[in-house]
């Protein structure tokens, strides 16, 4: 054999057959990434709505049935069929009918990415009386404690959210303390081993905390209509 005929059998594949093979293969892995977006769509959706079904009835103790209500024109309305945009407030009733709290989400940055939560507002005692973590990529075994530490949970059993003389603000920010130093209801007693994950949870708090304490107060009686 000839160095001719050696040269022809190493020659180099041709490259419009490696480029056609490269689009078949993309092209079908973008296929299988839009069909199983489009067949799981609806089941996470509804493990999300359960989720914060759930979430909405732990941060609101004693509530029996709720009436989910949202903004329009700065005026407060019961939200009818869906809808994806602007806040939503969950008002929870007791059995007679009676409004007992309101839910609410906010979200902020943790050490690893946004943490989104839920809490629950008590118009009785002017305080968080629940909070529920319902995303959050904090790490395994030390951030992660903001959604299981019973220690650090308790905080929300009636964190001090009550307005000052004008009605305006808070009358004092929710803010963090060390492990064991909680000396005031407003206070956020932190997780040893976690400090910027619960230093997270209470800037979240206060940020939603002193936006919107003033407007549900304000308009307290709107949500006493179920």
């Amino acid at each position: 054999m000839n160095q001719a005929e050696l040269d022809k059998l190493v020659e180099a594949p041709n490259s419009w057959h490696m480029v056609r093979a490269l689009a078949g293969i993309g092209l079908m892995c973008a296929l299988l990434i839009v069909t199983t977006y489009e067949l799981t769509f609806e089941t996470i959706k509804q493990n999300k709505a359960e989720v914060l079904e759930r979430a909405i009835f732990k941060v609101v103790p004693g509530a029996q049935s709720k009436t989910t209500f949202i903004v329009k024109d700065g005026q407060v309305e019961k939200l009818q069929g869906e809808s994806n945009s602007g806040l939503k407030y969950y008002a929870g009733y007791d059995d007679s009918g009676k409004l007992i709290g309101v839910a609410l989400e906010a979200a902020g940055q943790g050490f690893q990415d946004i943490v989104r939560v839920l809490y629950g507002f008590s118009p009785d005692k002017q305080a968080i009386v629940g909070m529920e973590v319902l995303e959050s990529k904090e790490t395994p075994g030390l951030g992660d404690k903001i959604e299981k530490d019973e220690t650090f949970l308790k905080n929300f059993e009636a964190l001090d959210v009550s307005l000052n003389e004008s009605g305006d603000n808070l009358k004092n920010e929710i803010i963090f303390v060390k492990n064991g130093t909680k000396a005031n209801p407003w206070e956020l007693d932190g997780i040893t081993g976690a400090t910027i994950s619960s230093k997270a949870i209470a800037a979240i708090l206060q940020a939603s905390a002193s936006q919107n304490m003033p407007f549900l107060n304000q308009n307290i009686e709107n949500f006493k209509q179920q």
